[in-house]
């Protein structure tokens, strides 16, 4: 059987050339894709950056531990506490004890991420000066990078400073540094500080008061942003995670086709050799080896395009910003056997799948169907796409009658999409045949038999029309349901923003809050109702087991203008008060009345009544408390309501006077929507571009593919058409509408995936109390089926114009 496959490999080249290249291209993606997410498993360890010279950090109680019988849970604290001022005292008696701050700063013509410290704890990092020296007054300040030089005045939310020195900038952060006097005055609250003492001796000293004592390299967590690489990495492995199974899919479902419609297409000679005197068996046993050896040299091919391909993709996604700038891919070898041994499988699978029906085939049976299709679909075909179609309507079913929420997730709704493509294009030839006349309804009866030929041309080639239709299904399926998905999922957060919104916004500076003094000047404004309010967040304990934060808002109770908008299920937002809480329908006790024990921002632990209950929405409907529940929050968002015959234009410039002096912005209902409105961020839009090209790149590749294996396989037909008398233009223009037919169907199937799965999507949307409209990326979508229209045509006209360059009669096989 080697002997007869490789006989076949050199006579049916062009066949083997595409199972061939889309074979390696899958195996390719499937190992850059791997050799990128292995390399994102892992963040090197931080080292300190803004402590790295310090002796030792002091950090005030920043973790919430709560014991539970299967182990203590932590969470980091909202709030992280001061260390106590009897610790402080023991410190100081140890040695000179300096205390951190850090607080936003926009100054400008600077950077947008400035961040003020005092000069005091510049030598920590080291800072060191460059030009001119340290501050000595309130408004003199010292800048690292270039941005200001020395003697330059700089307007700051803060007010207007003099730069009176500069400092190198370090690359972990835009610092600009103020007297230790002047910071305290703009930023009170000191959550950790640096002694310059013996670490046992400072551990001595803060036992017993929850503070943290950091050295060596465990300084980092003084730093703003301690865990940045890890959580862009972990970002990055829900992208690489998310894409690499698309990635998967995408291949094995292209690969699996192309292979099948690879040995669909020698039914005649399957036929001959039972003639012959082959057996089933034989017949089996030589498509396996001839795929065995397709899949290994493709396998192969595939793992080397991954190695040098892997380090160009993580050069992207550095460039993009979804990545930190050291990341790079690593010497890993577990993701070439995965893709090889992955694209061996899906070779020999799909080959053997295919060939289980040619072998079964009695040969006058197998010569009789070599034409047309009849029967077109196995029975285990049929019952294979109908069980995962059902399969997709019981998990859907069960997901809206259980938990809605769940199908708002991207992993979720990903899987059902996939689910949902592989049902449909397993069924795919049952309506190819109802698809294709549908859409050549109206040709068929124009004058001239081009519209029939076409409609017949699809409906005897089912396997085929199918098999060419797959790969385009697959792309417009996730080009219409992935940003469909997103994009439905932000209108639905959108029209929640909106619906609690009132008709103005006031927002302080970033870490800053609203002094007395701007909150009475607020208040004053004529025709405006404020209600401020304070972020913070409460933490309870899910099941005795779970540790779970809830983003939380502390407002006044007794000024109900925010509060007013809540999406309430149960219960009145005036009856909060300071021994009660509002929360969402997602809680584990969610019944008014009920008292539930949670931990505040700060860690305290306080027991409170349910006085209202809201629907759980989206997701980002958190809970609301009083003031006296959010210890040392501060007032970041004023809500404004107008008054009865209000004029709003006077309120605006009234409230944007009341806030100028303390740099707060003031936002209309509109503004403040479409600014806080969930947009799609930089690493969400490079997930979809890297799923949606691959998918697209891929199936391209696939789709040229399949169209010149198709085309090469009728060259005998183009040849009859000639004969019986049409020109050469004629018989093009045909091969080409035959493309765009199929192309058209399997884009008709892929709008029916996502549909179905936005449906979903907004059957969850409704059980959650979210009312919007279901967004279908026309734009996106129209694209993708159109590249794939260009594609085809290409592929299956140009083929068949070199083939139609010999004599027609040749062709038909025939005497001239």
């Amino acid at each position: 059987m080697l002997s007869v496959a490789l006989s076949t490999l050199r006579t049916r080249w062009i066949t083997f050339v595409g199972s061939f290249t889309a074979l390696s291209l899958g195996v390719a993606l499937l190992a850059v894709m791997g050799l990128v997410l292995a390399s994102s498993l892992d963040a090197p360890e931080r080292g300190p950056e803004r402590f790295a010279a310090a002796p030792v950090v002091v950090r005030g109680q920043d973790t919430l531990r709560v014991p539970t019988p299967v182990g203590d849970r932590t969470h980091e604290l909202a709030r992280p506490r001061e260390v106590p001022a009897a610790t402080v005292a023991r410190l100081e008696r140890l040695g000179t004890v300096v205390r951190d701050r850090s607080f936003a700063v926009r100054a400008q013509g600077g950077p947008a991420d400035l961040v003020g410290h005092p000069w005091s704890t510049a030598a920590f990092a080291p800072y060191r000066i460059e030009a001119g020296r340290a501050p000595r007054a309130a408004d003199e300040v010292v800048v690292g990078g270039d941005w200001a030089r020395p003697g330059q005045l700089v307007r700051t939310d803060r007010g207007t400073v003099r730069v009176v020195g500069t400092v190198a900038d370090r690359g972990f952060e835009h610092a600009v540094f103020y007297t230790d006097a002047q910071a305290a005055r703009l930023s009170p609250v000191s959550v950790q500080l640096v002694v310059d003492a013996d670490a046992a001796a400072v551990r001595e000293a803060v036992r017993g008061s929850g503070a943290r004592v950091l050295t060596g390299d465990a300084r980092r967590y003084a730093d703003a942003d301690p865990d940045r690489d890890v959580e862009a990495l972990t970002a990055m492995n829900a992208l690489f995670g998310t894409a690499g199974g698309v990635t998967a899919f995408v291949s094995v479902f292209v690969v699996a086709s192309t292979f099948a419609f690879a040995v669909a297409q020698r039914r005649r000679e399957f036929g001959l050799l039972r003639t012959a005197g082959a057996t089933p068996g034989q017949i089996r046993r030589l498509v396996c080896a001839e795929a065995l050896l397709v899949g290994v040299l493709a396998s192969a091919a595939g793992c080397v395009l991954g190695a040098y391909g892997a380090p160009v993709l993580a050069d992207r996604v550095v460039e993009g910003g979804a990545a930190p700038s050291w990341f790079a891919v690593g010497d890993h070898v577990w993701p070439y056997h995965l893709a090889f041994w992955t694209g061996l499988s899906v070779a020999l699978c799909g080959a053997t799948a295919a060939s289980w029906r040619a072998g079964r085939t009695g040969p006058a049976q197998a010569l009789r169907e070599a034409s047309v299709d009849a029967g077109a679909v196995p029975r285990g075909r049929l019952l294979l796409g109908a069980g995962l179609l059902l399969t997709a309507a019981v998990t859907l079913g069960l997901a809206l009658a259980g938990d809605p929420g769940d199908l708002l997730h991207r992993k979720t709704y990903v899987s059902r999409t996939m689910l949902l493509i592989t049902a449909v294009a397993l069924l795919a030839p049952v309506v190819v045949r109802p698809s294709a006349r549908l859409l050549t309804w109206l040709p068929a009866r124009l004058p001239g038999a081009g519209g029939m030929l076409v409609r017949e041309s699809a409906a005897a080639g089912v396997r085929r029309t199918a098999a060419v239709a797959a790969p385009v299904l697959v792309t417009v399926a996730l080009a219409g349901s992935l940003p469909g998905a997103t994009a439905t999922l932000n209108g639905a957060k959108a029209t929640e923003t909106r619906e609690r919104t009132a008709a103005f916004v006031v927002t302080a500076p970033d870490d800053a809050g609203f002094d007395a003094r701007t909150l009475d000047r607020l208040r004053a404004v004529p025709g405006a109702e404020v209600s401020p309010t304070a972020s913070s967040a409460v933490y309870v304990l899910e099941e005795g087991v779970a540790l779970v934060r809830s983003e939380a808002r502390a407002v006044d109770p007794r000024v109900p203008a925010a509060t007013a908008r809540l999406p309430l299920a149960a219960g009145r937002p005036t009856d909060l008060d300071d021994g009660s809480i509002i929360v969402n329908e997602d809680w584990e006790r969610h019944t008014v009345g009920d008292r539930v024990r949670v931990w505040l921002g700060d860690g305290t632990r306080k027991t409170l009544r349910i006085a209202a209950v809201m629907t759980t929405g989206t997701g980002d409907n958190g809970v609301y408390v009083t003031r006296a529940n959010a210890p040392g929050a501060m007032i970041d968002r004023v809500d404004v309501a107008l008054a009865d015959g209000a004029d709003t234009g006077a309120v605006a410039a009234g409230l944007r006077e009341a806030v100028r002096s303390s740099g707060g912005e003031v936002s209309t209902r509109d503004r403040w929507v479409a600014a806080a409105s969930p947009g799609t961020d930089r690493t969400t839009r490079l997930g979809f571009l890297l799923v949606l090209g691959i998918a697209l790149l891929y199936t391209g590749i696939s789709l040229v593919n399949t169209m010149v294996m198709a085309t090469s396989d009728r060259v005998r037909d183009l040849a009859v058409l000639r004969l019986a008398g049409a020109t050469r233009w004629q018989v093009l223009r045909l091969v080409a509408a035959e493309a765009l037919l199929v192309v058209a169907v399997g884009g008709l199937l892929g709008l029916l995936v996502a549909g179905l799965h936005l449906a979903g999507l907004w059957g969850a949307l409704e059980l959650l109390s979210v009312r919007t409209a279901v967004v279908l990326p026309w734009g996106v979508v129209g694209a993708t089926a159109g590249a794939c229209a260009v594609l085809a045509v290409a592929a299956s006209v140009v083929p068949a114009a070199l083939a139609l360059r010999r004599g027609a009669a040749g062709r038909a096989g025939v005497r001239e």
